[in-house]
């Protein structure tokens, strides 16, 4: 175990050093968040309509008619080491054509096993020396929407939101980095069909890293033959995600299902994705939910869709699909709502399942319009 912090401990020091070089930056603010989303693979960005809104797309966050809206999410990867939360909170100003919304992530690693003082000039071991520490991603996240009218059809409905998110990583005390970024949304309705485009670090987001070593920690670091860091940075460019949906059913109906395409298209390089090239990479994935009565929930996802080398090809020609499979449920229980999913960070052929759970709350001190909720 100790032996497999320490690797773990160097792994990420040597990320933080060297990650301005790198496509894939700050990832952890892609892996999603809310039962729901997760459960049908990520496609949000024209549906979404809740608290989390302020992370898929807070254009959804018109969407949100209740006085004051909470959401909660955990989820454990990597056998339990690694631990993901999120919470939330929105709500409408009193003209009811705003809302703001505030979303908090951490990604974290606790209790990574500190070597450096652990192994004694003689080669002996001190456990007094021996101490622990956190390497932590987190991100602040402050949202806006209102509605937008682009159209002279008063059919169409149309609502845009942005983001301002401040970006904090560290690595117990030894390294630490900030950052900033902008994102922004909007979501078109008409009749059944919905749309969504979600822009995000639109302006380019950059995070610095400070390193904070002693001198004796430079001098183990020397004397074990590992780089000694300085201040480096990341960049992470402009991502876009489309995002088209339908409603299959009327609203009057007791069984609805939804429907929904998304494709991010990425701008910092190649990717493993389906399509992919040199300045743009596209990465579809879909999903679907059926509910009755509004109460009861099931939905289904594929994404993260790749096409990859049969090792059993020995011409390396021949190619395969692979995907990520999504699977999650939904329980309202008059304003509370429990979504529960189970997927993986990685495709079927080597999968890390995990479980999901989030809870959302809304509040009201006294109840909405009725056509206020039917907007919803």
């Amino acid at each position: 175990m100790r032996k497999n912090g320490t690797l773990l401990l160097l792994l990420l020091f040597t990320l933080c050093a060297r990650a301005q070089t790198r496509i894939y930056v700050n990832e952890y603010l892609n892996i999603g968040v809310g039962a729901r989303g997760l459960g049908m693979a990520g496609a949000q960005a024209a549906t979404v309509k809740d608290v989390t809104a302020g992370y898929w797309n807070p254009a959804g966050l018109m969407h949100v008619h209740d006085d004051f809206e909470v959401g909660l999410m955990h989820a454990e990867y990597f056998s339990g080491n690694a631990k993901y939360d999120y919470g939330a909170a929105a709500m409408p100003l009193k003209d009811t054509q705003h809302v703001v919304g505030i979303s908090i992530l951490r990604f974290a690693i606790d209790d990574i096993p500190n070597t450096i003082d652990y192994v004694q000039p003689d080669g002996s071991f001190d456990e007094s020396k021996l101490k622990s520490m956190t390497a932590g991603d987190y991100a602040f996240i402050l949202s806006y929407a209102q509605k937008l009218k682009l159209f002279k059809n008063e059919a169409i409905q149309t609502n845009i939101g942005a983001n301002v998110k401040i970006i904090y990583r560290q690595l117990g005390s030894l390294a630490r980095a900030w950052g900033a970024g902008i994102d922004a949304g909007i979501q078109a309705s008409y009749k059944q069909w919905r749309f969504g485009l979600m822009a995000k670090d639109i302006t380019t987001t950059y995070t610095a890293w400070s390193f904070h070593l002693s001198e004796h920690d430079k001098f183990v670091f020397g004397n074990t033959g590992n780089e000694i860091p300085v201040k480096s940075y990341e960049v992470m460019l402009p991502r876009f995600n489309f995002g088209f949906s339908r409603y299959f059913m009327q609203p009057e109906k007791k069984i609805q299902v939804m429907a929904e395409l998304d494709v991010d298209m990425t701008t910092d390089g190649k990717r493993n994705t389906l399509i992919s090239s040199k300045p743009l990479s596209f990465d579809p994935h879909m999903g679907i939910e059926g509910s009755y009565k509004n109460t009861v929930f099931l939905r289904l996802g594929i994404g993260n869709i790749q096409r990859a080398l049969d090792d059993r090809d020995t011409t390396n020609q021949k190619k395969y699909t692979l995907y990520q499979p999504a699977a999650g449920i939904g329980l309202k229980i008059k304003g509370l709502m429990i979504d529960y999913a189970f997927t993986s960070l990685q495709t079927q052929a080597s999968p890390l399942y995990t479980h999901i759970i989030s809870l959302r709350l809304d509040i009201n001190k006294q109840n909405r319009t009725k056509q206020a909720a039917a907007k919803q």
